[in-house]
């Protein structure tokens, strides 16, 4: 079908108000932390490498890409008619095509030779071939810097090849809680301090730490508010908790299920789908069987079961850890799965305010919390996340154990109304003599855990010295507020 130009460029006027010299009027001040990655690639000079900026649908991928143009005009980096703004989830725009979009761009505003000029291209898997477009883009024309956005990532090989050298990945999840707190102005006391890093928190006194302790109790009511809306900025904008849940079944799940597995992937049976997310919705942040899982939804076989755990992780509605450790037998290992968000399955399940009320649930909620916050704040270090069980005592384990270059970080999720016993820890500090490990963590409940703790060996059945490690107990909402603020273990 032939498209007049007159019709993309009329388009191309609406989404780049700038050209116009009209301001965006419809953005917020306050800028996701993602946002100063983006930045810093647009002040590079160095590398010719464009960016895919990846997150779920509705995380806000539009607003940051926006927000960083914004930041390019007031800064006078180059002149607004040097910057182009599309996105692929106009029908017009992915009917016509890469190719023909910044063609069109070019013959409304040439290119000035030897200036730098910035793409910002949305929804960008609705374009075909984008990923041969983009690496031909890199090779050839670096005064071109390209920043693009997918709700899917690349599943087939030739994608991610094509992508090496030619383009880094910065993954945008769900708003943190800090961001969360933003969002919803809510403040915080000026008096709580920061944490750099939570590795610090072992040289606090315990005078210190319960002085934080007191400043950050009211954290909790707003924590819990969160697990219960989300990370996605338009429910939790919110204020009926009805009205967001509702948000997030229809214009987070729903849509992925029923519009981008079927348009993307070509998938067919939409029923699988669903039947498979409501079994993940049931066993967040547990160690998947495939066995049980085909066993209990009827219909479902083991390879139906792993291509769409496969499409579930492209379309970023899942992250998947494999057990800890090295060899075929970690890898033939079963994974863990959280959701995107940890008010996905409350959501999803009609729960409503009832997930505060039910212990098992709420502590699930709380680990896919932090998980996601302790994933969020170290990507740029390019880590390796796991689960550990003891071979002997599969009761034995630990939640996430994050590697960061030749730093072993475990973290153990015990939010339930009781003392932070050693007992209630066997796993933890068995992990901690077995791979002479320094520091651990729980992640925990009452404010009164907010301590250092030195614990005994971990065997079994004998009495042994107290091993060279420590473990710090931090209450869940202050451990994702310090970690979302920028602070590390």
């Amino acid at each position: 079908m032939e498209i007049p130009s007159s019709d993309l460029f009329a388009v191309l006027q609406e989404f780049n108000p700038w050209w116009r010299g009209e301001p965006q009027d419809d953005l917020p001040d306050w800028e996701r932390t993602v946002s100063s990655a983006i930045w810093s690639w647009c002040q590079d000079r160095r590398t010719k490498r464009s960016l895919l900026l990846t997150g779920a649908r509705q995380v806000g991928k539009t607003t940051v890409l926006r927000q960083v143009i914004r930041r390019l005009i007031n800064a006078e980096v180059v002149p607004g008619t040097d910057i182009l703004y599309a996105t692929f989830d106009h029908q017009l725009l992915k009917l016509a095509g890469l190719e023909r979009t910044v063609q069109s761009f070019n013959e409304l505003y040439p290119a000035t030779p030897g200036r730098q000029r910035f793409l910002f291209l949305d929804e960008i898997q609705y374009a075909s071939n984008w990923e041969v477009w983009l690496k031909h883009q890199v090779d050839f024309h670096p005064k071109v810097r390209i920043a693009v956005t997918g709700s899917a990532s690349p599943l087939r090989d030739r994608s991610t090849e094509s992508g090496v050298g030619r383009w880094e990945t910065i993954p945008l999840p769900t708003l943190s809680f800090g961001e969360y707190l933003h969002l919803r102005d809510i403040a915080v006391s000026d008096q709580l301090p920061a944490a750099q890093s939570l590795k610090d928190l072992f040289d606090w006194s315990p005078a210190e730490l319960a002085k934080v302790a007191k400043l950050a109790q009211p954290l909790t009511s707003h924590f819990h508010d969160y697990l219960l809306r989300g990370g996605f900025p338009e429910p939790a904008l919110n204020e009926g908790l009805t009205r967001c849940q509702r948000l997030l079944r229809e214009d987070i799940v729903d849509k992925v299920l029923k519009r981008d597995m079927t348009a993307l992937y070509g998938v067919r049976s939409v029923l699988e789908l669903e039947k498979i997310f409501l079994y993940l919705c049931y066993h967040d942040g547990g160690i998947l069987d495939i066995s049980t899982l085909t066993q209990q939804l009827d219909g479902v076989n083991r390879q139906t079961a792993l291509n769409h755990l496969d499409l579930f992780d492209s379309t970023h509605l899942i992250y998947r850890l494999k057990p800890y450790g090295y060899g075929k037998e970690i890898l033939r290992g079963k994974d863990k799965v959280y959701l995107a968000d940890a008010a996905l399955p409350g959501a999803v399940l009609l729960l409503g305010r009832k997930l505060l009320a039910d212990p098992q649930k709420l502590g699930t909620a709380v680990e896919t919390a932090f998980f996601k916050h302790v994933f969020t704040r170290y990507y740029g270090s390019t880590p390796c996340f796991s689960y550990w069980q003891d071979k002997r005592n599969r009761d034995l384990e630990v939640d996430l154990i994050a590697e960061i270059g030749d730093r072993i970080v475990p973290f153990e999720v015990k939010y339930q109304d009781a003392d932070t016993s050693m007992k209630r820890l066997k796993g933890l500090r068995l992990f901690l003599e077995e791979h002479k490990v320094e520091h651990g963590y729980v992640i925990t409940q009452r404010w009164d855990d907010l301590k250092l703790i030195k614990p005994l060996s971990a065997r079994h059945g004998r009495e042994r010295d107290e091993i060279d490690a420590s473990i710090l107990a931090i209450p869940a909402p202050l451990a994702c507020y310090w970690l979302s603020g920028g602070s590390a273990s």
